[in-house]
């Protein structure tokens, strides 16, 4: 990265996990900006343009996706990453086709997000998984896919998947193994 300082946004309701975050990328010549929900992001994006984002996928009831595609529409250079603890397959799908640039999980440090934000293009020597998704990892997935379709909409997800709604906020609540 140039000497210059890029100027970023960082979007998580998590003031603390913020807050830190803030400070860390400071210190790695970025000018930083914070919000804790989308209105408040597109405040600060439209009076501050930044050039970079870090987008949580969850921001309290709102989705992270949503900020993605009003920053795209409003600042078009800007590179954004998307941000979660939460990952699934169709929402990193759809975070790059509504313009994100990357895609990161929780944990990730400073230098990770850096080098996510440089990344200019996909990288075709990522070695495939060895071994298929657990079944646990698999039912994730169609939740977070049915989920996607019905805009975050819990009650609605639970109607299409055929369970009961407090059954599927259990299964949200419950983070899944990675394999």
């Amino acid at each position: 990265m140039s000497n210059e300082p890029k100027r970023l946004l960082i979007v998580d309701d998590d003031e603390v996990f913020c807050d830190a975050l803030s400070r860390a990328m400071a210190k790695r010549n970025f000018i930083v900006f914070k919000a804790h929900n989308i209105k408040d992001a597109m405040n600060v994006a439209i009076s501050e343009q930044p050039d970079h984002a870090l987008i949580d996928l969850r921001l309290g009831q709102e989705s992270g996706l949503q900020l993605v595609k009003q920053l795209v529409e409003e600042l078009k250079d800007i590179k954004i990453v998307l941000f979660t603890g939460y990952a699934s397959i169709s929402t990193a799908v759809e975070a790059i086709k509504l313009g994100a640039t990357h895609y990161l999980t929780k944990p990730a440090d400073p230098d990770q997000i850096i080098a996510a934000f440089a990344q200019e293009e996909g990288d075709a020597q990522i070695a495939p998984p060895t071994q298929p998704l657990s079944v646990e990892r698999m039912e994730w997935e169609h939740i977070q896919k049915v989920l996607n379709e019905h805009d975050g909409n819990v009650s609605a997800s639970a109607r299409a998947l055929g369970m009961h709604r407090r059954t599927l906020q259990r299964k949200l609540s419950k983070y899944p193994r990675k394999r």
